[in-house]
């Protein structure tokens, strides 16, 4: 009999950033796993699965706790005979777990950043480390460790570690923006840098970082993301000011990504495995990003990307420096990039590793 998993998560979002979650499921199914997906039925994602065969409950918790919404996962889960119940959000993992209270299902739940779960919160126990749970399914290698480390009473095996993968054939089509409303020179080196402007992104960084380079370098940078404004005033005082470009939130970040020459991702902590990192890698663009936690294994230094410390924005400066004194290794930086993260990264080997663990809980 195939193992039968009802997955609760939102894909209400754009469809590039539900894309990788998507299709391990949609993987999962076509390796024999029987995958079906609450979510809303309006959502562009929930056609994508219709289409591969793939049952949609039009459904998902409004709320953190939701007595009406635990009485019908339940009951989707007495009428199914679910063996695993995979819950990938906050309002998921509340409402999951107590509808799964007394039934033969397996609970696993999914923990994207690292912080904020600490053995001491009374919280905790509500959701992630609720005794209902039998699994923890994590992001990147720094999220397990982070879970591991606040764990009391259970195996080290109770969070592993599986990668939301990408396939190279997704960003074949991408084609090159066209980045003349930004009036570049000929001949400048452009970086892009696509993020929200949180803390942890490590933007100020960045910013600072051009006081380290030489004042007429012809390197420009495209900042691309919501509140990008909030840096204006220590942009006022960048010596690069007149090149610094904020593009703001923009739906075709991936193209104008392929466009530019480089990519920077300056975060500072948090963070596991970024989507912008992997997608900048899948573009082939040669990427300077940080050391922190949630970066480790996507890329080796000098040879896949070029990896500064957290918080450092004269290593920062020191490697885009680099990328711009030599052209030739940064293009090679970038081809090995790509074929570094296609294989180490890659959808198909996130559906092996999900599948292992969905076969360990069904079949110890």
């Amino acid at each position: 009999m195939p193992i039968k998993v009802l997955v609760i998560s939102s894909y209400d979002d754009a469809f590039n950033a539900v894309r990788p979650e998507g299709e391990l499921f949609i993987g999962l199914h076509r390796a024999g796993v029987e995958v079906e997906v609450m979510t809303q039925g309006n959502a562009e994602y929930a056609g994508r699965f219709r289409e591969a065969g793939i049952k949609v409950y039009d459904f998902h918790p409004k709320k953190t706790w939701d007595p009406a919404a635990v009485r019908y996962i339940r009951r989707i889960l007495q009428e199914g005979k679910h063996n695993i119940l995979h819950l990938f959000n906050k309002k998921a993992v509340v409402n999951g777990v107590r509808a799964a209270r007394g039934l033969p299902v397996k609970v696993v739940t999914y923990r994207g950043f690292t912080g904020h779960l600490n053995w001491y919160d009374p919280s905790v126990y509500l959701t992630h480390f609720h005794p209902r749970v039998d699994k923890i399914t994590c992001l990147a290698d720094s999220v397990r460790d982070h879970v591991r480390s606040n764990l009391l009473f259970r195996p080290a095996e109770f969070a592993v570690t599986v990668n939301k993968g990408h396939d190279l054939s997704w960003y074949e089509h991408i084609k090159p923006a066209d980045l003349s409303e930004f009036q570049l020179p000929d001949g400048a080196m452009v970086v892009s840098c696509v993020a929200n402007a949180r803390p942890m992104k490590g933007i100020r960084y960045l910013i600072e970082a051009t006081h380290f380079l030489p004042p007429d370098a012809p390197i420009h940078f495209l900042l691309i993301g919501n509140g990008m404004d909030t840096f204006s005033d220590q942009i006022e005082k960048s010596p690069y000011r007149d090149r610094i470009h904020l593009a703001g939130f923009r739906r075709n970040a991936l193209e104008i990504v392929a466009a530019c020459d480089a990519s920077v991702l300056p975060s500072i902590k948090g963070e596991a495995t970024p989507k912008a990192a992997l997608e900048a890698l899948f573009l082939g663009k040669p990427l300077v990003f940080t050391s922190i936690a949630g970066n480790k294994n996507m890329a080796i230094h000098g040879e896949t990307a070029y990896i500064v410390p957290p918080g450092n924005p004269k290593a920062l400066a020191e490697g885009l420096w680099w990328m711009w004194q030599h052209p030739e290794e940064r293009l090679r930086l970038g081809e090995n990039g790509r074929q570094y993260i296609s294989t180490h990264f890659s959808v198909a080997r996130s559906v092996q590793e999900m599948k292992a663990v969905y076969t360990s809980l069904c079949h110890p």
